[in-house]
């Protein structure tokens, strides 16, 4: 069944994926790629959904089921690309693993003038614009809450915490409701923090319980937890659970934090999200396949505003 399941997933993204088209746009004398997949009516709410460090706005249409909601639920998906496959987020780069993007690349300019075409073009509705984003997405996602609030309703960053520096660097204009999605064995974002078990990992991140003490702080919640629930194990055999730990805050302005038990650095879903699954589990850790990622994220953004 799960097998079936895989298979009428993947053809029905091919399907969708055909819908969307490519273009660019013109930020400060760079040409800028990113991919949109337009609503059935518009205008529409609309996802910015950013990619990882080393991936391309295609693999997030590829990887993720976000196409087939959209689809099934009428909005609208970008898929922007980062400069050299990264995102210019606030840390500094003895946070970050690998390369980033070239010297002077302002992402959240990049962003915000997609965001302003998309409205402008009749696609977007803005008072329904959400960002989401994996790892390096998943910073960029928190660059974004913390540098233009205004322009969004909801945010959720996947497998990815905060540093002292980009905390320092977060003074939101507003609340805004935040999901975080973390793995406990994550060999590149520790979820107790510091660093984790990967060559190629970074040091200096705060632990998930931080990260989420931080957002609860910024949008006026308690401290302590309101809620803890585990979800059910509707796939045994990706040896890994999911438990939703909620928070008690004002009206409007949710915090919750997805804990993927041995869960991986990867986006939970029920069908592959790299083109070598055993090789990702090897280098990236497990992929729990008990919720959609994008349908967990997408039932959170859909209660705001």
């Amino acid at each position: 069944m799960m097998r079936l399941l895989r298979i009428a997933t993947i053809a029905a993204t091919a399907f969708t994926v055909s819908l969307a088209h490519a273009d660019t746009i013109d930020v400060n004398g760079v040409a800028r790629a990113y991919i949109v997949q337009p609503p059935a009516s518009k205008p529409a709410p609309l996802v910015i959904a950013l990619h990882g460090k080393t991936q391309r706005g295609a693999d997030m249409v590829t990887r993720t089921a976000w196409p087939l909601f959209a689809k099934r639920d009428g909005f609208a998906v970008a898929y922007p690309d980062g400069l050299n496959n990264a995102w210019a987020d606030s840390r500094p780069n003895a946070r970050r693993a690998g390369n980033g993007p070239p010297e002077g690349t302002d992402d959240v300019a990049f962003i915000v003038k997609l965001v302003e075409k998309l409205v402008a073009d009749g696609i977007a509705d803005p008072k329904r614009v959400y960002v989401t984003g994996i790892s390096n997405g998943g910073a960029m996602t928190m660059t974004l809450v913390c540098a233009r609030a205004d322009l969004f309703a909801a945010a959720a960053s996947v497998v990815m915490n905060l540093t002292d520096e980009s905390a320092a660097n977060c003074h939101p204009s507003r609340p805004l409701p935040m999901l975080l999605m973390n793995g406990t064995v994550d060999p590149l974002i520790p979820y107790e923090g510091g660093r984790s078990t990967s060559y190629f990992a970074a040091d200096g991140f705060w632990s998930s319980e931080k990260t989420l003490a931080f957002w609860r702080k910024l949008n006026g919640c308690e401290a302590r937890d309101a809620a803890i629930t585990d979800l059910p194990d509707r796939n045994p055999a990706d040896q890994s659970t999911v438990t939703r730990i909620e928070s008690q805050c004002p009206t409007g302005r949710d915090v919750v934090l997805y804990r993927i038990n041995n869960g991986g650095h990867r986006m939970p879903g029920h069908f592959p999200d790299a083109h070598f699954p055993k090789l990702a589990a090897s280098l990236l850790g497990p992929q729990n396949g008990d919720i959609d990622g994008a349908e967990t994220i997408w039932a959170f953004f859909s209660k705001f505003p």
